[in-house]
């Protein structure tokens, strides 16, 4: 008996890293087939991002390492070429991804900016708002178009990790994520990752998205939007029954389309809760959730609603108040307002969308690991479809960085403490991937020299200077394709 237990366990790593290494190679053969044009250079480029030691300053600098057999020339002309996003939203959408209890499928929306304040000849620069970088408390500084406020997608786990999974990946800017969500949901369905009778997937954002016009777009998808909203909103209240306004208006009238007001800030306009809950969390104390049923806005034919046609809906929702006890370091935590598109929630259900959306800050963890690490915003590429197309590596890379994750040892500095395997940062993975490289599948072929490229004649001046572009919105769009 007991030799038998010791060869189960002694098993157990080498089917998980046999499982591991059968889906990293997988991947790899997936992802360079969704390469259209220079995919041997794309792919061995993508291997040079996650085997440089450091962090990555520049692209032409991953040409100098010997995971990329081919010249900086032949760089610079990838990423002028295609790749098949759809494509690869859909192999990324087949991988394996981390659910909540009851096999809930969780999604956290989320944009970062790449600035490009120094960039004339970048085409459709818009300013971003960005905040941090000085004493004040926001800050305009000009980016780009598609790179300027990439949207992502990504799978939060449960717990603090700093992982996630790259689901639809870089979209064009946040106000066109209705696309996006539609997209990757719909993808998830046709993956298999959510089957019938399972529970919606929660898409959770932060407040710059119209979580309100988001969830009446969306209504015909098996989704539950999950937003962030402003501590100086007015809502509505369900409007009274029948038998309720005859009592209160026995003259009669017209019916009501709205309740009583809901000011956020006044809390005598505030009714009792519906649904009242508490849990004691480990870092803010005890979380006090309050949640009212069917709490909605007063649309009006303004913003992404001036084009509607007829009468405009009344979308409600959950309206949920989070108040913790503190923050971490003592500090007081003004409350958190939450807008839901389900209506007729349970406590559970209430529990799940303030956890869930404090989860949502674990994006932050993969934006500045892309940023500092991996040089997402290193390159100063001029095109915006250049740029999508880094960013597209970039989520090729960070996947195969987590499908790699069972297979990594821990390359810990001497001023390190040690990780359970189970535990290693996205950093302390790419740090041994040089030594997992030759073993899963490597479908670039050996490049053919043909010598360099003539290029301009000495001495001869450029006949072709760049075109400067002015910042700001030069296109009226129609006010309806933001959202």
């Amino acid at each position: 008996m007991t030799t038998t237990k010791a060869v189960k366990v002694s098993l157990l790593p080498d089917a998980v890293r046999r499982e591991a290494f059968a889906e990293a190679s997988r991947f790899r053969g997936q992802f360079y087939e969704c390469v259209t044009a220079r995919r041997d250079e794309l792919f061995e480029l993508t291997d040079a991002m996650l085997c440089a030691d450091g962090a990555v300053k520049s692209p032409v600098d991953l040409t100098l390492l010997p995971e990329h057999r081919r010249g900086h020339g032949a760089l610079y002309g990838a990423l002028n070429r295609g790749i098949d996003v759809d494509r690869l939203r859909t192999v990324l959408a087949g991988l394996s991804m981390p659910q909540f209890e009851g096999r809930r499928l969780v999604l956290a929306v989320d944009v970062s900016p790449w600035l490009r304040s120094d960039a004339p000849c970048s085409a459709e620069r818009l300013f971003c708002h960005v905040y941090g970088r000085a004493k004040s408390a926001s800050q305009v500084i000009l980016g780009g178009r598609t790179p300027s406020s990439p949207s992502w997608s990504l799978a939060p786990r449960h717990g603090r990790r700093s992982w996630t999974w790259s689901g639809s990946g870089p979209g064009t800017t946040r106000p066109r994520s209705t696309a996006q969500v539609r997209g990757g949901a719909e993808r998830l369905v046709a993956a298999g990752k959510r089957q019938p009778g399972d529970p919606d997937i929660a898409v959770v954002m932060d407040a710059g998205y119209d979580v309100t016009r988001l969830a009446w777009v969306l209504r015909d998808l098996p989704v539950t939007l999950v937003g962030r909203i402003r501590s100086d909103r007015v809502m509505r209240l369900p409007k009274p029954s029948l038998k309720e306004y005859a009592l209160a208006y026995p003259q009669g009238g017209r019916p009501l389309k709205h309740g009583p007001e809901f000011r956020f800030a006044e809390p005598g306009t505030w009714p009792e809760p519906a649904i009242t809950t508490a849990t004691d969390t480990a870092n803010y104390g005890k979380a006090r959730a309050q949640a009212w049923d069917r709490v909605h806005p007063r649309l009006t034919h303004r913003a992404a609603w001036l084009e509607h046609e007829g009468e405009l809906p009344v979308v409600e929702g959950s309206l949920v108040r989070l108040k913790v006890e503190h923050l971490p370091k003592g500090r007081e935590a003004p409350p958190v307002w939450l807008w839901s598109s389900k209506t007729g929630a349970a406590p559970a259900d209430v529990d799940l969308w303030w956890q869930v959306f404090l989860r949502r800050s674990d994006l932050e963890h993969t934006f500045r690991f892309g940023k500092q690490t991996l040089g997402w915003t290193a390159p100063k590429i001029r095109t915006a479809e250049a740029a999508d197309r880094w960013t597209w590596l970039l989520a090729a890379a960070h996947t195969q960085l987590r499908l790699a994750r069972p297979l990594a040892a821990d390359l810990r500095r001497p001023w390190e403490k040690p990780a359970e395997p189970n535990r290693l940062t996205p950093a302390r993975v790419r740090r041994g991937f040089r030594n997992i490289r030759p073993h899963p599948l490597c479908p670039a072929r050996v490049p053919q020299p043909r010598g360099a490229d003539p290029g301009r004649p000495l001495g001869s001046k450029n006949g072709r200077p760049a075109t400067r572009y002015n910042v700001g919105k030069t296109v009226k769009g129609r006010v309806s394709d933001l959202v």
